[in-house]
């Protein structure tokens, strides 16, 4: 028996989880948020001198007295751009910063169009990234680019600080794989997509296995090579083939453990990598719980009205249609659109129709997403439902019959804190003999709801066909 932490320093705090090793018991918890920037903060960049800070915090009061090895997860789709001598050449960029969309469009017509992108790395260019970050830095800051000479994300930075900042910088390729200049496929870094991006190459980290340690501290903590937030949450979900997560935030993704990575002609796909040695294809959509938002707003409610409204409605909303892309849409590629709103009749004016309408729009552009991995041959066995929104007892009624799958909604949780944690154990297992190098430990599932399909599911099956009748009827050809 031992014990390890599992820390998360997300956008906004640190969590981190202190376990035992061999059952994954939650023995201590900390938390802090990170400090609040002062005078004119520049949003979507920030001092990651904060993230030591609220890790401290967070730390405090013997947290991790007995601990023995630490993982950390921290948030993606950020980038610190270093000099020769590992100081900041400017502020960490983070976030969805959308000041990297013209650098993104002039990355995919550079490398000759997304295919090219997709056959590269598996994922087009798009404004979050990393890649498109450093795009941004070399057009709006050219003598700042010129002096970055080390590349790293969030994960990386931080496990290097926590190791006394040594010569050998390293990341995993769950992290790597999504700074839009790692092959997922090839499992190596593409230097020459920096140099596009940036204009010169740069230092990237040594990418590690998923078991292996970044480093040792001088007192004899073990810390594990780390990950993104994301395959971190996987890890802590004791995610495997045939699961699949549904991310209900404003906006939504799909994602599903395979053996290999995916790609998609058109990018739909972003092929990213776990952190246990499987992929995580992902597709995402622009439009999810925002849909519900907006509904609830039009008939002088909240989510939790608009699901009891919506309960009181049947299947197919009396033939109302949403299709919700109230800000353009990723999946499928229609970024110029906008919602639509279909079968209005005299019977079908209802506030219970409408509010049913937008939560099977909502859940039925979801399906589409996870019909994406579904063409690509990924199994589904069974779906997590993630995000307060899965605490709808709508959605909870409507997704088993809609997927067609089993529904998993797992107890509110710090689950990419979990995912570390449990990779810092892999890690201690395997530098001490007593795991093997190619599974993780065994934690038990986390506490869930699990819903089933019911008889009602040849009434859902046709919600779904009617739904895509409607897509293919406004936007023929969209997938």
């Amino acid at each position: 028996m031992g014990i390890v932490a599992g820390l998360d320093s997300s956008s906004a705090f640190t969590r981190i989880v202190v376990c035992d090793t061999e059952t994954g018991a939650v023995l201590r918890q900390g938390y802090a948020p990170h400090p609040q920037p002062t005078g004119d903060a520049v949003p979507h960049e920030t001092d990651p001198q904060a993230w030591l800070l609220s890790l401290g915090e967070a730390a405090g009061g013997g947290l991790l007295e007995g601990v023995e090895a630490i993982g950390v997860s921290a948030q993606q789709h950020a980038v610190l751009p270093l000099d020769a001598q590992g100081g900041l050449v400017r502020s960490a960029l983070v976030g969805n910063d959308k000041r990297g969309q013209v650098a993104a469009a002039d990355l995919i017509e550079s490398l000759g169009g997304r295919q090219a992108w997709v056959e590269a790395v598996g994922s087009v260019p798009h404004s979050a990234q990393p890649l498109a970050k450093l795009a941004w830095l070399a057009r709006t800051e050219p003598e700042a680019a010129r002096r970055v000479a080390v590349v790293m994300s969030p994960h990386d930075w931080l496990v290097w600080q926590l190791l006394g900042r040594p010569a050998r910088r390293t990341t995993d390729r769950g992290g790597a794989s999504g700074t839009g200049y790692w092959s997922a496929a090839t499992g190596s870094w593409r230097p020459d997509l920096v140099e596009l991006a940036l204009g010169h190459r740069a230092l990237l980290p040594e990418v590690l296995g998923p078991c292996e340690a970044a480093g040792t501290t001088p007192e004899g903590l073990l810390i594990s090579a780390g990950t993104g937030e994301t395959m971190a949450a996987a890890l802590g979900l004791g995610m495997g083939p045939g699961d699949a997560v549904v991310s209900l935030g404003a906006s939504g993704s799909v994602m599903a453990v395979h053996h290999e990575a995916l790609s998609e002609p058109g990018g739909l796909i972003t092929s990213l990598a776990d952190a246990a040695g499987m992929h995580l294809p992902v597709v995402n959509v622009s439009n999810a719980v925002r849909a519900l938002r907006g509904t609830a707003e039009l008939l002088g409610t909240d989510l939790d009205g608009l699901s009891e409204l919506a309960l009181k409605s049947t299947p197919g909303a009396h033939g109302l249609v949403l299709l919700p892309y109230l800000e353009g849409e990723r999946t499928p590629n229609l970024p110029q659109t906008a919602g639509t709103l279909s079968g209005l009749r005299r019977d079908s004016m209802k506030p219970e129709h409408l509010a049913r309408a937008s939560f099977e729009g909502m859940l039925c552009g979801l399906v589409d997403a996870l019909d994406v991995l579904r063409s690509r041959g990924v199994e589904i066995r069974r779906v997590f439902l993630l995000g307060a929104a899965a605490e709808l007892p709508a959605v909870q009624a409507f997704a088993p019959g809609l997927f067609g799958t089993q529904i998993v909604v797992p107890a509110p949780a710090d689950y990419a804190a979990l995912g570390a944690a449990r990779q810092a154990a892999w890690a201690l297992g395997v530098a001490r003999g007593t795991l093997t190098p190619h599974t993780p430990p065994v934690w038990p599932a986390p506490a869930a709801q699990v819903f089933e399909p019911d008889e009602e599911y040849p009434a859902w099956q046709g919600v779904r066909q009617q739904y895509i009748a409607t897509r293919e009827q406004i936007h023929p050809g969209a997938f």
